[in-house]
């Protein structure tokens, strides 16, 4: 059976709690997390998005200004994937897969932390970040974190399906069930990332949404954070129909599917395998 590790890394703070809780100060500081996926395979590691890496702590200047000041990350080295790995007493040179739901800035941080790793994404998603066509893509991509030179591993759909989504079998060569499903709206070849466990499927959908309201039959989402979606997003259409469709997945698999997003802190914290802080059970009440 996979053992799999829910990690934070990269625990931000903006400013305007109630914005994006929906409860709190105004101008009180709000909390989300980078929720990323570690898993024990039969002969490998492999690890779910990235979050922020150590190139990122050393060097917060290559986030750009206007992130650091937006979104105000802690840039701790504790929190970056490659020394959460190592305090698991696991080694980070055996994560071999890597496999980001997308290659934004706070998802693809943590890619030059294991360069010897297959980086696994979706075509549409790599040609994007790598050509940065628009002015918006030249602000969410930052070639410095992949500036090491990835063993890139590009996946285009092929007719397979999963729970009614197309699906693309990550890591084809090994025993483990892993799918990219693509989820595009919020970048051109944005993808969930399905993993088979013993207890069903784990769905990371991404940025695909970003508040658990938003998975209800009777959705709903902090002003802050519909407005943060609408200004970041590639397509609309395409980003709310996905949501939709996440929505009657729940409805209709939510016994065998778990469903999560990348920065909802909640959603983290009902699914971390250890005893939580006092802080961390503060965000969670």
């Amino acid at each position: 059976m996979l053992k799999v590790h829910h990690l934070d890394c990269g625990s931000m703070c903006p400013l305007g709690r109630r914005l994006i809780h929906g409860e709190g100060g105004w101008l009180a500081p709000a909390t989300l997390c980078c929720h990323c996926l570690l898993i024990e395979g039969r002969n490998s590691l492999i690890l779910v998005d990235t979050g922020l890496g150590t190139g990122d702590v050393a060097n917060p200047a290559r986030l750009g200004a206007a992130f650091n000041a937006v979104v105000r990350p802690r840039l701790l080295m504790e929190e970056t994937a490659l020394h959460q790995i190592r305090a698991l007493g696991l080694d980070p040179g055996d994560v071999r897969h890597l496999v980001p739901t997308h290659l934004d800035l706070d998802h693809a941080g943590g890619l030059g932390d294991f360069p010897l790793a297959q980086v696994h994404v979706h075509a549409p998603e790599l040609q994007a970040a790598l050509e940065r066509p628009t002015l918006h893509e030249k602000s969410r991509y930052i070639p410095a974190q992949w500036a090491h030179g990835p063993q890139w591993a590009s996946h285009n759909v092929n007719g397979d399906t999963w729970m009614g989504f197309d699906a693309v079998r990550a890591l084809p060569d090994t025993d483990e069930e892993v799918l990219l499903v693509p989820l595009t709206g919020h970048t051109r070849g944005h993808t969930g990332v399905a993993v088979r466990t013993g207890d069903g499927w784990l769905l990371h959908c991404g940025d695909a949404y970003f508040f658990r309201g938003e998975m209800d039959e009777d959705p709903h989402c902090p002003a802050g954070l519909r407005i943060f979606q609408s200004l970041v997003q590639m397509d609309s259409t395409q980003r709310l129909a996905n949501q939709r469709r996440l929505r009657e997945l729940k409805r209709d698999h939510g016994r065998e599917v778990t469903l999560f997003c990348a920065h909802d802190p909640v959603e983290l914290l009902a699914m971390v395998d250890r005893p939580l802080t006092a802080a961390e059970t503060a965000v969670a009440a």
